[in-house]
């Protein structure tokens, strides 16, 4: 009776001890997700009275502001698309195209740094680089006799917006998708050969179907990452590109455009398209994690 009384508090510490280590997770979940996130939601169905009102979420189906919309759909994607497509040849090509082992260490650790290189730095590394005077252009044009710029591209557009994205949405797709490669089985492969199957045979009816979920909830992800970026569009195009965290911006903080609770409500807007889009990605992920068990 007495071992029990005695084990009692020393339960209870490990918990408070458990608790406390991840305490600053939570209070800081709080204080920049759940909190903004709530107010966010309260304001979009408010005036700047403070009165109840649904004309936020009303004009947010006026055309300038679905034409916003629509184009982050349209940048996030195709950058998705392209992230993932070049991901999945590169994560392929390190785990299963037997590459050296430096290259493939080489090849995350630079993922990983990539991945989060995004914001004023990027913009600033492509406009120096495919600017109207950036290396490649005036590379381009002085050795080769090549004016990039006479074709029609524009860094400043849709199509530099998305390859600008690409740049961090490539490695993520690598850093993601690695793993699920490397639980690829080897006797999967090695059953498909014994019983006759080629090498597109088992890509296209064993190994495709158990990544699809991985695949393709990878790139939702990636959608969903594109979608919410705002400094690196607002500092390599301005107001340009009529994109939705732009014009966000101009509503809450502009000084021509100044409506906070519309800007709530865009807010809205892009909370539920990326929850939407997270929420699929993760019942994806557990779909595959069975899988590969």
């Amino acid at each position: 009776m007495t071992t029990t009384t005695a084990a009692v508090p020393l339960i209870s510490k490990r918990a408070i001890i458990d608790w406390l280590g991840i305490a600053p997770f939570m209070i800081f979940a709080l204080m920049f997700l759940i909190v903004p996130t709530l107010y966010l939601v309260t304001g979009a169905f408010l005036t700047p009275e403070g009165e109840l009102t649904f004309k936020n979420i009303a004009d947010l189906f006026t055309p300038s502001i679905l034409s916003a919309y629509w184009i982050s759909i349209r940048v996030s994607v195709a950058s998705s698309l392209g992230g993932a497509l070049i991901g999945f040849f590169l994560a392929w090509a390190i785990v299963l195209g037997g590459v050296p082992t430096w290259v493939r260490s080489g090849l995350l650790t630079f993922s990983g740094v990539a991945s989060n290189f995004a914001g004023v730095p990027l913009a600033f590394a492509f406009l120096a680089t495919l600017g109207r005077t950036g290396l490649v252009t005036v590379f381009l044009r002085d050795w080769f006799g090549f004016n990039l710029y006479s074709t029609g591209f524009n860094l400043l557009s849709f199509f530099g917006l998305t390859i600008t994205y690409m740049y961090f949405q490539i490695p993520l797709m690598v850093l993601i998708l690695t793993p699920a490669l490397d639980g690829m089985k080897k006797e999967w492969r090695e059953a498909s050969e014994i019983l006759g199957a080629s090498t597109w045979q088992y890509w296209r009816m064993v190994a495709l179907p158990i990544l699809w979920p991985s695949l393709l909830g990878t790139t939702l992800l990636l959608f969903a990452n594109a979608f919410g970026a705002i400094a690196t569009a607002y500092a390599l195009t301005g107001s340009s590109l009529n994109i939705v965290p732009i014009l966000l911006y101009a509503q809450i903080r502009g000084d021509v455009l100044h409506n906070p609770n519309l800007g709530y409500a865009l807010a809205l807007g892009m909370i539920v398209i990326t929850g939407i889009s997270n929420i699929l990605y993760i019942w994806l992920r557990m779909r595959a994690e069975r899988w590969q068990k």
